[in-house]
């Protein structure tokens, strides 16, 4: 079976459950130095803290994300972004062009580093 243009290629449960998806909460943020669209974000995993690049600037302020639950891909290489290297990924949602982004987050509160399922 091919896939049809412009569409993903699948992937089995077992690629899925290689993904660690964990909460994690803002504990600071703050504008990327050396980036238009970034934010540097501190996010408290429970058993420890990570620095997060996120291209979220001008959807959100740093204001905005302190205090919150964040869904976080936990264990993604980390990857240098513009001098600041990023310990993973936050996950959003966003229409086809960009012009809403949405952080997900967590319905109700939930202790730091929990595993998503």
């Amino acid at each position: 079976m091919t896939t049809p243009p412009n569409q993903p290629a699948t992937i089995t449960f077992d690629d899925f459950t290689r993904v660690q998806l964990r909460v994690g909460r803002v504990v600071e943020a703050g504008d990327h130095p050396n980036a238009d669209k970034l934010l540097v974000l501190k996010v408290d995993l429970g058993d420890e803290q990570r620095t997060i690049c996120a291209g979220i600037k001008g959807h959100y302020t740093p204001d905005q994300l302190v205090g919150r639950n964040i869904i976080v891909v936990a264990n993604l290489a980390p990857r240098m972004m513009r001098g600041v290297e990023s310990q993973g990924m936050l996950l959003a949602a966003s229409n086809s062009d960009h012009s809403r982004v949405i952080v997900l987050t967590t319905a109700e509160s939930i202790e730091p580093g929990s595993r998503v399922s």
